[in-house]
């Protein structure tokens, strides 16, 4: 007797969920390798190598919430793409978690002059802000879709 399988559509994951939470999860990794590197001191030395004094003095002389937010973002992006590509509902939440994160990070790094002194970091923060509004977006979906459970 041989037993046939019929997935619904509900219960597949379409390949765009798919998609979004694989590519999520691998920059949230890339993104907790920078992290990381900031906590330890040889990791702020390479983070600062190529930076002038001014630039590295400030980079350093940053706020522990700065670090606390760059925290959020990272790890609510890393678990937010994991739940949303095991279609669960809470995605969303952590995911927003992640974006406020970001721009959190982001607003304290234009007070405390890093994109005036770092222009660099402007176009690199503003891609990161970009992506993690891109995956909160991507989980409204999921969710108005009824993917999400």
């Amino acid at each position: 007797m041989q037993t046939i399988s019929i997935e619904s559509e509900a219960s597949r994951v379409p390949s765009w969920l798919l998609a979004a939470s694989i590519l999520g999860t691998v920059w949230s990794v890339f993104g907790i390798y920078q992290y990381t590197g900031t906590l330890t001191e040889s990791g702020q030395a390479a983070m600062t190598a190529g930076m002038t004094a001014d630039q590295a003095a400030l980079y350093l002389s940053l706020p522990v919430w700065i670090s606390v937010v760059f925290a959020f973002g990272v790890f609510g992006g890393l678990m937010g793409s994991i739940l949303l590509g095991m279609r669960r509902r809470v995605s969303r939440l952590v995911l927003g978690v992640s974006l406020i994160g970001y721009a959190l990070l982001f607003s304290g790094d234009t007070y405390y002059g890093v994109f005036a002194t770092i222009p660099s970091q402007i176009g690199i923060l503003a891609l990161v802000v970009v992506i993690a509004a891109t995956l909160y977006g991507l989980s409204e979906l999921a969710v108005k879709r009824g993917l999400l459970n």
